[in-house]
């Protein structure tokens, strides 16, 4: 992290905190982890292609499927997200 470009951002029903890459860092972010202490931690995915398309092949196949069960899934393309919805295209 980038400490002097990461930001927060507190009101009465919300808190945002901005965080920023250090310049060697590369790559999208997968997940985050937020709670009260270490030992309280909780994950959570961000919104993208891959996280959708693994949380979805999850949910359609919950135990281990077969390579022509894998290769019959869906094609799951993340075409929106805004803070209130998130739009998918699946073929």
């Amino acid at each position: 992290l980038l400490s002097p470009e990461s930001s927060v951002s507190i009101s009465a029903h919300n808190a945002v905190v901005g965080l920023s890459k250090a310049p060697g860092s590369t790559g999208l972010w997968d997940k985050f982890s937020f709670g009260l202490g270490p030992s309280a931690l909780q994950e959570r995915l961000f919104v993208s292609e891959e996280n959708v398309d693994g949380f979805l092949g999850a949910a359609f196949c919950p135990s281990p499927c077969s390579q022509s069960a894998r290769e019959s899934q869906a094609l799951i393309e993340v075409l929106d997200v805004t803070e209130d919805r998130i739009q998918i295209r699946v073929e």
